[in-house]
């Protein structure tokens, strides 16, 4: 007995090894390098008691902004809500490092978006920043970098807000400390003499941007790395902090380059993070023209434009009739601005969406081809389509990714049909990985595996690589080698027609036996009719297949909630013909 059990243990230790290989084999090399220098800087600043100081002298100047969009409402009555979950405290004991719900139920309470929701007046607002000043000594979610970089922002835009609007900016004093003390770790600059509280509060969040410009997220890279380069541009304008200008302008030209896709698409390839970036990018626009700064910012501009223009022509592109985007990757409804907020704030800011056409983005009559992105529409008389035929990316950092090869959602009579089902958690646990895997998608698995090795909370191992066969106005063919591991290959085609559409799925190799799911929206309610399913005056049908499934399960409904919907298993060996008739 205790010999079977440590032969489990080496096997399950060698496979956790042969996991981190294949993750570590697709890092960049300064994402090795920064991850080990900032853990051995970590054990040296532990061993000589080192701290940053959490306040440093620096006059901030408000600055001049047009409206932007405003964060969903997220405190009310005293309570803080954040992924359907809710925390009753008042301002004066808020405990900074809540654990009850998860980390990244903290990080949102350290994002402090509550300052810009609607209705928030300027002496809440300033009672929240005292609260959070009180307890930075003892802050260690809000000192991590990524939330220091979104709080920043979001300080500076109410600030400057209260400021040009004549609001109070003084507050409760809290006890004074001698000058010599004033950078000591735990401490915030106090007023001399009846100082505003205002350079009180613009000292710590000048410390905080110098722990961000010591901690920038090298070893992560992605939209990490590009929040904090948009960050710091807004630290560069409100504090006239050249360092912050330099460091900024370099990130963003080099980051923006290679995160946005020439087809428009952020290359982390999820929706819902695409429109974050977006309304970040279209408020660094909105910041620089409407102040001027430091030399060269029009060239920076130009580029923040056009990039812009290149994200809302991927967006509108991708977003269907509803007005809503489809869950692709790591996506969540309800996190994000809509498609419709932030093309009325690129209006404001007199950004257009390029056109298809120069965008990398190839459209026949129903046909749209978001080459470099890996996803493809299709509109056919009543319906919208949209697949994913491209590779996990982006290759060195894959953590939004889920192993959904051949994915695919669909939208009839302008109501989600098949759907992608989402996300509802960020926590390392089976739920994490059941609905990062293959089988939560509208595709093929094989022996219950998925197509990319997908595991930790943010990791993938082995990646699916995907060949393109064949593409045509109303017809894709593609192949992937996910499941070369049991020498099968999968092969992929939808053929597209006014209202019918047509997909063959194709195992080659040793074993052909798979498993095909399709994923209905939870507002549906499908019979199962021999080899059909019938949906309103929808009809699907099957061709090859040996079982066909429909069961009652349950996806999520934003993160932290479930909802009750239908799913269909069909059990296929070598070729499976599915049919989707729609009806108007």
């Amino acid at each position: 007995m205790k010999q079977s059990v440590r032969i489990h243990s080496k096997r399950t230790e060698m496979n956790k090894l042969f996991l981190i290989i294949h993750t570590i084999r697709h890092l960049r090399p300064i994402q090795i390098r920064y991850q080990l220098w900032y853990r051995l800087r970590k054990m040296w600043r532990k061993a000589s008691r080192f701290t940053y100081p959490l306040s440093i002298k620096r006059e901030g100047t408000p600055l001049k902004l047009i409206s932007w969009i405003e964060k969903p409402v997220s405190l009310l009555n005293n309570r803080f809500t954040f992924l359907n979950l809710s925390k009753r405290s008042a301002f004066d004991t808020i405990n900074w490092n809540e654990t009850e719900h998860g980390k990244l139920w903290a990080y949102n309470l350290n994002y402090m978006d509550y300052l810009l929701q609607p209705g928030m007046d300027t002496e809440t607002g300033l009672q929240l920043i005292e609260s959070f000043i009180q307890n930075l000594h003892q802050n260690s979610e809000g000192l991590d970098p990524y939330p220091i970089a979104l709080r920043g922002i979001n300080w500076i835009k109410f600030l400057s807000r209260t400021s040009l609007q004549g609001g109070e900016t003084t507050t409760r004093q809290s006890p004074q400390i001698n000058a010599s003390d004033s950078s000591m770790p735990g401490h915030c600059e106090d007023d001399e003499g009846g100082r505003s509280n205002l350079i009180r509060l613009n000292g710590c969040l000048y410390a905080q941007y110098l722990i961000l410009l010591d901690n920038l997220e090298y070893h992560l890279m992605g939209n990490h790395l590009l929040e904090d380069a948009f960050s710091l541009l807004f630290g560069a304008w409100y504090f006239k902090e050249k360092r912050f200008w330099a460091k900024a302008k370099r990130l963003l030209i080099q980051e923006l380059k290679e995160q946005v896709l020439s087809d428009g698409a952020h290359f982390e390839l999820s929706p819902m993070y695409h429109q974050i970036l977006l309304d970040r990018l279209l408020d660094c626009i909105n910041l620089m023209q409407n102040n001027t700064c430091f030399d060269g910012q029009d060239k920076l501009l130009a580029l923040l434009r056009h990039k812009a223009e290149q994200m809302l022509a991927w967006l509108n592109t991708i977003t269907l009739s509803d007005g809503r985007t489809p869950l692709l990757n790591d996506s969540a409804p309800g996190i994000a601005p809509t498609t419709a907020q932030l093309n009325e704030y690129a209006t404001r800011l007199n950004v257009g969406a390029l056109s298809k056409t120069t965008n990398d983005s190839i459209r026949t009559t129903d046909h749209y081809s978001l080459t470099t992105s890996g996803y493809r529409r299709f509109d056919g008389k009543n319906y919208e389509c949209i697949l994913d035929i491209g590779p996990v990316g982006p290759s060195y950092q894959p953590g939004h990714a889920h192993a959904d090869t051949f994915n695919f959602i669909l939208n009839i009579n302008h109501q989600p049909f098949l759907i992608d089902t989402g996300i509802s958690t960020y926590d390392s646990n089976d739920t994490r990985l059941k609905e990062r895997g293959t089988a939560a998608h509208n595709t093929v698995t094989v022996n219950k595996h998925n197509s990319s090795k997908v595991w930790s909370s943010f990791r993938v191992a082995q990646r699916a690589n995907v060949e393109i066969i064949k593409e045509e106005k109303n017809e894709v063919t593609a192949a992937h080698d996910g499941f070369k591991s049991f020498g099968i290959s999968h092969q992929r085609s939808w053929l597209f027609n006014a209202q019918t559409i047509s997909i063959e799925d194709v195992l080659t190799g040793r074993q052909t036996k798979g498993t095909a799911y399709f994923h209905f929206s939870p507002d549906l309610n499908p019979t199962k009719t021999n080899n059909e399913v019938l949906i309103n005056d929808s009809r699907l049908s099957f061709e090859g297949a040996e079982t066909i499934s429909l069961i009652k399960a349950q996806l999520p409904d934003g993160y932290n909630r479930l909802v009750n919907y239908y799913k269909l298993e069909i059990v296929f060996q070598n070729k499976l013909t599915t049919i989707i008739e729609t009806k108007e």
